[in-house]
């Protein structure tokens, strides 16, 4: 006699969420690095989707689908996970962008080092801003939030129901150009004191032509950077705490447009 443990349309439902659960959890900063292994990701997401699948059943669809409706119910729930990540990424990528402004200015345009995240070369001072940011989001335990997004998500969008012709898509757009936005107020005060030091040795090559001005910009540039950077620490972590806790905000109101 044949026991079947669990019915075909019930798997489906737990490979649904999987496909959904899998796509957020590679899409989470920190977790999508290069260095995380994949078979921790694999084993968190199976996981994950194990311990909320319970809550997740009664959003799940009732029906079974065919092999090519499945397939393409799959590929929808990978974007909503990865949509969900992308909200998120974009703060990553305005601190990168920000610190890579600072590092030119300070005149380490030169000075690239390996993002083992990105598998590309940044500048050093575009690394530092980044690990600040992960150790906040961390800190924050920000990475909550995705989980707790899950359930949510399916509440407001059960699998099945993905509409691109709403304000989704321009609500990602906003949320890219707010990108570059982001990453000047970062840079912002270094910009500033910078500025008005090149000013400064501006003036004193004309006051005093014999003055190696050139040699002298590189340690005061560094110098000023590294102090400002230092006293605006404060305000680095308000800037990163305000946009952290915008993160839940945003995925609701991009699951609702995605409705």
């Amino acid at each position: 006699m044949d026991i079947q443990l669990i019915s075909i349309q019930q798997f489906q439902n737990f490979l649904l969420c999987l496909s959904r659960v899998a796509a957020l959890v590679a899409a989470i900063p920190v977790f999508n690095s290069r260095q995380v292994p994949p078979q921790l990701k694999v084993g968190l997401a199976f996981a994950t989707t194990l311990v909320l699948f319970p809550l997740m059943a009664p959003h799940t669809p009732g029906t079974s689908f065919t092999l090519a409706g499945f397939g393409l119910l799959m590929v929808n729930e990978a974007l909503i996970g990865l949509m969900l990540g992308l909200v998120a990424q974009l703060i990553f990528t305005a601190v990168s962008f920000g610190g890579t402004i600072i590092g030119y200015q300070m005149g380490f345009a030169a000075a690239n080092i390996f993002d083992p995240q990105t598998t590309q070369q940044l500048s050093l001072m575009s690394q530092f801003q980044n690990v600040l940011a992960i150790l906040i989001f961390l800190a924050l335990d920000i990475h909550h939030i995705f989980f707790r997004a899950i359930v949510e998500s399916y509440i407001l969008l059960p699998p099945g129901n993905l509409d691109f012709s709403g304000d989704a898509v321009p609500m990602l757009m906003h949320l890219g150009s707010n990108m570059f936005l982001l990453g000047i107020k970062f840079s912002a005060p270094v910009l500033a004191l910078l500025l008005i030091s090149n000013m400064v040795l501006g003036i004193l090559a004309r006051v005093f032509p014999q003055l190696n001005v050139f040699m002298l910009s590189f340690p005061m540039n560094i110098g000023i950077a590294f102090l400002v950077i230092g006293l605006t620490l404060d305000m680095t972590l308000l800037i990163l705490r305000r946009e952290f806790d915008t993160i839940g905000t945003s995925f609701f109101q991009l699951l609702e447009l995605l409705r």
